[in-house]
């Protein structure tokens, strides 16, 4: 079934949106597919999932462009024994320890790994999907307790990235916001705000680019629909562009604001969802 050019776009904005707004990009997306009668988990529409995800990324590269390159070429430089003094003495420089904190935050994901193929059955589930969106609100609503602490990159234990990232391994079920989740558990550890939101973008990195290969290797398997790939690639630039201004306004405004409201949205959300499943 070929995807209609306003279709892919339309579902393009709602990556970019939702992937970076603490409201579950999986979940809604799967609850559009379902109104549009559509499945892009299905073998002909791998190639548009894999483009979103692209996007995304993009989006998380410029709007982090300075710390990622700062991040690769001191933990090179570190790596190749071209490290400072204080490095060659045991202090490791911020953007080599936030390098670090990353990749142990990376590794609760191979927990789930066995379970890849139940946890992608649940996207055509509107009924778990609208639990996991009233998850969610619950889970952004207990963020709100927690004043903004003091740790950063210079700070954080390992003990704290690995934590963080098993609330991101419990975020790939749908309707679980990654962000969402691991931002509230980054602020629980005593994580600065500003951190604990840059730490959970700079941390999905891997993760999704993870993902991102295994789905291209299977599209590619499955073959690749080509009558359908301009309106995946206009849908790509919708994510991209939406993704962008979505993760700048996140950077900006949600380091002084709370998730109160994307809280109550997450419970209506889930509520519109019951009432789709039952329709359907």
């Amino acid at each position: 079934m070929n995807v209609s050019v306003l279709v892919a776009i339309f579902l393009g904005i709602v990556q970019g949106l939702t992937e970076f707004l603490p409201v579950s990009s999986s979940g809604h997306l799967s609850i559009f597919q379902s109104i549009f009668g559509l499945d892009f988990n299905s073998e002909e529409h791998l190639l548009f999932d894999v483009l979103l995800h692209l996007a995304t990324l993009v989006s998380i590269y410029l709007v982090y462009k300075v710390e990622l390159k700062t991040m690769v070429k001191d933990t090179f430089e570190f790596l190749s024994g071209r490290s400072s003094n204080s490095e060659r003495e045991g202090r490791l420089k911020p953007s080599v320890r936030m390098t670090l904190l990353i990749l142990v935050a990376t590794l609760p994901l191979i927990i789930v790994l066995p379970f890849r193929s139940q946890i992608e059955r649940l996207y055509s589930s509107l009924g778990f999907i609208a639990f996991a969106l009233i998850m969610t609100g619950a889970i952004l609503l207990i963020s709100t307790v927690f004043f903004d602490g003091r740790k950063s990159e210079k700070t954080a234990t390992l003990g704290d990235a690995f934590i963080v990232g098993l609330a991101q391994a419990i975020a790939t079920f749908p309707g679980i916001s990654r962000s969402g989740t691991t931002i509230t558990v980054g602020l629980s550890r005593g994580f600065k705000r500003k951190f604990a939101i840059k730490f959970s973008f700079l941390m999905s990195i891997p993760a999704v680019l993870g993902s991102t290969l295994v789905t291209l290797i299977s599209a590619l398997k499955a073959g690749i629909q080509w009558s359908s790939v301009p309106a995946y690639l206009l849908g790509m630039a919708a994510a991209g562009v939406v993704g962008y201004l979505a993760l700048s306004f996140m950077k900006r405004i949600m380091v002084k604001k709370p998730f109160t409201y994307f809280a109550f949205y997450c419970f209506g959300a889930g509520v519109i969802t019951v009432i789709i499943a039952i329709i359907k």
